[in-house]
């Protein structure tokens, strides 16, 4: 199906609030199988005898990593068997991976399970993008992933102080158990509450001929390959942030009982962003809110790794500068996001696969750089952002052909950009 035969989409087929919050938390499975194990990562390598602090990030890692390769096997049985049912399956198969997580009797075994809850748990993704945009395109479909966002950045206020409050309860595998019962939860939601998006007409048989079609107009649509490798440089820098950030208040700082609180005001500041662009995106537009926000978090960035040259950085100054510069990632991503996905309706499943596994699993391997280049100081971790941005300005500088803060076409405010 070509982009012009795509059908106008019709919205929700819920209630809008209630299809934000159900979205908001179908992506936020993924999230919290990250967020609350980084309270967790000193005791999970007490238990499981890892001794060097920089392994321990490979329970991150390898939940990323299955995570980002297999989003290209869901994009393809999304557009086939549809969103819902390929959702229903995930959830599923996400509770049983953490069960097996949670019974874990090695260091090996855990990072097994770790592998196959991200693979399963990135169908979330993958589905839920590929649904809002069955319902939604253009500056409506920005507005609407960013009100699931904003829902969505309660987990990472939530998760880490959810790890320590389980360490204080009991142990690590603990956090396993609830994350499957959650799981659940919002599998009985889908099933009693959401319909299937994806009309029977529009189901894409699955063939080699297809799936090549498909990544093919994906990885060659200028907006989709551009925004989506910008989104890569700056996906990275967040994984950066993630492998790092326990390792950086505990042993940079002295403070690892603080790390609840410090990821708290970085999310509140991502949920603040996303709720600015709910607001104002249809009225500004895509384009100059996401290439403000880049040109505004390489702003933070450098003014941050100077403090942390000069010697100034204190934990206050780390938090407030690090809330600064992804409250500017989260304006950013949103609308890369969108924008990526504009001419992809025809194949939203394919396309959202495939830019997915491009950000996930290339945001991995940045990441785990930036992570793995842990000095005792939070140098790396800037400089990796420093970097992240340049290069994702230089991205949309030439996926724009230099013309940045342009307006898209059908914006009240100019021509097409």
């Amino acid at each position: 199906m070509s982009h012009a035969d795509t059908p106008e989409p019709a919205g929700a087929p819920i209630g809008l609030t209630e299809f934000v919050a159900l979205a908001a938390a179908l992506i936020a499975m993924g999230a919290l199988g990250i967020d609350s194990m980084l309270p967790a990562l000193p005791a999970i390598g007490e238990a499981l005898d890892v001794a060097e602090p920089n392994r321990r990030q490979f329970v991150v890692s390898a939940f990323l990593g299955g995570l980002g390769t297999a989003q290209l096997v869901h994009g393809p049985l999304a557009d086939r068997f549809g969103r819902r049912t390929l959702l229903a399956w995930a959830l599923g198969g996400y509770a049983v991976a953490n069960v097996a997580a949670a019974l874990a009797g090695s260091f090996a075994l855990l990072l097994t399970a770790r592998v196959v809850a991200g693979v399963l748990v990135s169908a979330t993704r993958v589905a839920t993008v590929a649904m809002v945009r069955d319902c939604y395109h253009g500056r409506e479909m920005a507005r609407v992933m960013s009100m699931a966002f904003m829902v969505f950045m309660l987990v990472p206020i939530l998760a880490p102080a959810f790890g320590q409050m389980v360490l204080l309860l009991g142990d690590w595998r603990l956090i396993f158990w609830v994350i499957a019962g959650l799981a659940l939860l919002v599998l009985t939601w889908l099933l009693a509450r959401m319909p299937e998006t994806l009309a029977p007409e529009r189901r894409v048989p699955i063939s080699p001929t297809r799936l090549w079609a498909g990544w093919r107009r994906t990885l060659t649509d200028r907006a989709s390959l551009g925004y989506t490798l910008a989104g890569t440089c700056l996906m990275g820098a967040l994984y950066g942030y993630l492998n790092s950030i326990q390792q950086i208040v505990a042993e940079v700082f002295g403070r690892p009982g603080l790390i609840g609180i410090i990821f708290a005001a970085s999310a509140v500041t991502m949920a603040a962003a996303n709720l600015l662009n709910a607001r104002f995106v249809v009225r500004v537009g895509t384009r100059r809110l996401s290439h403000g926000a880049l040109v505004a978090l390489i702003g933070f960035s450098v003014a941050h790794l100077a403090v942390a040259l000069a010697g100034w950085e204190n934990l206050l100054a780390f938090t407030l500068l690090q809330a600064g510069t992804l409250a500017c990632f989260g304006l950013a991503t949103a609308n890369f996001s969108s924008m990526a996905m504009e001419r992809m309706g025809g194949i939203a499943g394919t396309a959202s696969s495939v830019q997915g596994f491009v950000g996930i699993t290339g945001g991995v391997l940045l990441g785990a750089a930036i992570g793995q280049a842990f000095d005792g100081t939070t140098r790396p971790l800037i400089a990796g952002f420093v970097a992240a941005g340049l290069g994702a300005l230089a991205l949309v500088a030439v996926t724009e052909r230099g013309r940045l803060f342009v307006p898209e076409a059908g914006s009240p405010a100019g021509t097409a950009g």
